[in-house]
């Protein structure tokens, strides 16, 4: 298996699964690597967020020539959801836990 770089999350959205499109909203996601800059749009500096309903993916709009990227993938939906069950697991060991002192 191969791992490839994917941007970094630093906003926790939702996934709707509605048959044949899947919908990811309220998803933060930032750079992939510091010295990325193929991300970055040339005349503001801004990133975009790019989604494939269809496919079901979230990722960040690549500025090059090709319109493509070779520095990291996007998140599928199913990582997405992955990632929303891990953090609804980790709430309910936090909640579960009585305060310390």
């Amino acid at each position: 298996m191969t791992y490839r770089q994917k941007p970094s999350i630093f906003q926790v959205g939702k996934v709707h699964d509605n048959g044949p499109s899947v919908i990811v909203s309220g998803w933060g996601l930032g750079m992939c690597a510091s010295s990325c800059r193929c991300h970055r749009n040339p005349a503001d500096g801004q990133l975009s967020l790019a989604e494939d309903q269809a496919g079901g993916s979230l990722g960040l709009r690549s500025f090059t020539a090709t319109g493509s990227c070779d520095c990291c993938e996007a998140w599928t939906s199913a990582e997405l959801s992955a990632i929303l069950r891990d953090v609804a697991a980790v709430e309910a060991l936090d909640a579960a836990e009585p305060a310390a002192g």
